[in-house]
């Protein structure tokens, strides 16, 4: 009975969605490895052609709701329309079309923006704001053209339209580098992480920094310290073995190791 319980509870604790995610990020780890080893022209075809894939049905499914909607709704009378209203009309149903059109649309755009932002990143050899702004512009020229808006003066519609979507994805991209750059202190936790990462206890990172227990401080970990920085006794005794077998490795090398 208490081995059936246990191993009820065992079976209890696994997660199925959080294995299908390692799954496919180890699957994704392995194509961007495999990629990152081909040639510019055949990297720059793969991820153009999945990014516009990806931008396909995405565009197909979000339109879909729309598509049905406005299937109900009979179009305005033709004969009461100026034609500056007809116009009008005829851009708005390109931006928001079928969804046939629209995952053309996404597809374009999404696929353009990729191989841009692809071709920049391998000959600079970095992804910053420049980059993205080129590969914003590239895809919101195709996206006009494409999409069929601007009417008699589709030269200046394109040009505004990169105009804009290289400033909102440049506007993007300052944010998130703004958002994802790393505190200072992180530097003194560098081993910390890799060694709680390396036991799947990196939720407990948060715990080291509450309690100092910086990169100088891991070779004199105690308990009583752990203790004191909130750490329940399971987790305190992988990281003590831890510790221990990785002094054992530094006595025997003779060199400092990384976590």
């Amino acid at each position: 009975m208490g081995k059936e319980k246990k191993g009820f509870l065992v079976m209890g604790h696994q997660n199925p969605l959080k294995h299908v995610e390692t799954k496919y990020n180890e699957c994704e780890t392995l194509f961007n490895t495999w990629l990152a080893k081909q040639s510019l022209p055949v990297e720059a075809a793969i991820v153009t052609v999945t990014s516009a894939l990806q931008g396909a049905a995405i565009g197909g499914l979000t339109s879909l709701p729309n598509d049905v909607s406005s299937s109900f709704s009979p179009p305005p009378p033709s004969t009461s329309l100026t034609l500056q209203t007809k116009a009008s009309f005829q851009q708005s149903q390109a931006v928001a079309g079928s969804p046939l059109a629209q995952a053309r649309n996404l597809a374009v755009t999404c696929g353009v923006n990729a191989g841009i932002s692809c071709v920049l990143r391998r000959l600079r050899g970095k992804e910053d704001v420049q980059s993205n702004m080129a590969a914003g512009f590239g895809s919101g020229v195709m996206f006009s053209l494409v999409s069929g808006i601007g009417g008699s003066n589709q030269a200046a519609t394109a040009i505004t339209s990169g105009v804009l979507f290289a400033l909102a994805q440049g506007g993007f991209f300052k944010i998130k580098e703004k958002i994802s750059m790393p505190n200072p202190e992180d530097v003194l936790y560098n081993e910390t992480r890799g060694m709680l990462t390396s036991l799947g206890l990196g939720h407990y990172e948060k715990n080291f920094k509450k309690g100092l227990l910086t990169d100088n401080t891991l070779p004199l970990l105690t308990d009583s310290a752990l203790q004191d920085a909130r750490i329940p006794p399971g987790p305190r005794l992988l990281i003590l073995d831890h510790i221990e077998r990785e002094n054992e490795v530094k006595k025997t090398s003779g060199f400092p190791h990384k976590w």
